[in-house]
């Protein structure tokens, strides 16, 4: 495999406007994605801007930026926009989606996120983490991940996502990392297709993936990151990094 890694990224955020460029610890939260993309150091990182301010804060710090039609409709769809200018001779086959609200993700799930890949028959790489809080498995915002891993396993096929708290029964749940390791070819052929039924009524894109027919595998990581969405969430991260992380220039 010859990952490269893309992190889409935009301004208009409802809940936190401007978010790409919301400062943590005095550097924007874009750039602090693109310290978690290098240090995972499976292959080059670039951001698929759909502003320019994002653009020029990337360059600034000496980071590859695209910019992108600001229209597109998902991060899916700008990443494969932005391989057109990063890599039109297609010599990377792997392309890793890395949200860009992720400033806690330890940089050892996106070496993990491409494993999954390692079967042929798997055309999306994808992250999942334990459910411990029943309180988490009930709320709309974790995505829950329909898989079962075997004993001593580590990667299982999605069967389906949802926001419901799925599978019924005992047993472990697990909640869905938004993270994509797409082989080239699969994220082609994701953004050529329309949006889907269920993706539509459960509002979950990787749905589009599945009712096509294609194969999510899952890798299991014990502590997942927490997404930035609001300014609770900011000030979290501000508090998490400033303990657990050296400063980088």
């Amino acid at each position: 495999m010859n990952p490269i890694v893309v992190i889409p990224a935009r301004m208009a955020s409802t809940r936190l406007p401007g978010k790409p460029l919301a400062d943590i610890n005095g550097k924007p939260m874009i750039l602090h994605m693109l310290d978690r993309g290098r240090d995972a150091g499976i292959g080059p990182v670039a951001v698929a801007c759909a502003d320019t301010a994002i653009a020029e804060a990337v360059r600034a710090a000496g980071g590859r930026a695209v910019l992108t039609d600001p229209a597109l409709p998902s991060g899916s769809d700008r990443v494969h926009a932005a391989l057109a200018e990063l890599d039109p001779e297609r010599r990377h086959d792997v392309v890793v989606n890395l949200q860009g609200d992720f400033p806690t993700l330890d940089p050892a799930g996106l070496r993990l996120v491409i494993t999954p890949l390692n079967d042929p028959a798997v055309d999306i790489g994808t992250l999942v983490v334990p459910i411990n809080d029943e309180q988490e498995a009930v709320t709309e915002s974790f995505v829950k991940a329909a898989c079962a891993f075997r004993p001593g396993a580590t990667i299982a096929l999605a069967l389906y996502f949802s926001r419901l708290p799925i599978p019924w029964g005992p047993g472990p749940r697990w909640h869905h990392v938004g993270i994509y390791a797409y082989r080239r070819t699969a994220l082609d052929r994701f953004v050529a297709l329309p949006p889907s039924l269920l993706e539509r009524r459960e509002s979950l894109e990787q749905l589009r993936a599945l009712e096509d027919g294609m194969r999510i595998g899952c890798a299991r990581m014990e502590h997942g990151p927490f997404g930035v969405d609001t300014p609770e969430d900011l000030e979290r991260a501000r508090a998490w990094l400033a303990s657990a992380r050296p400063a980088r220039a």
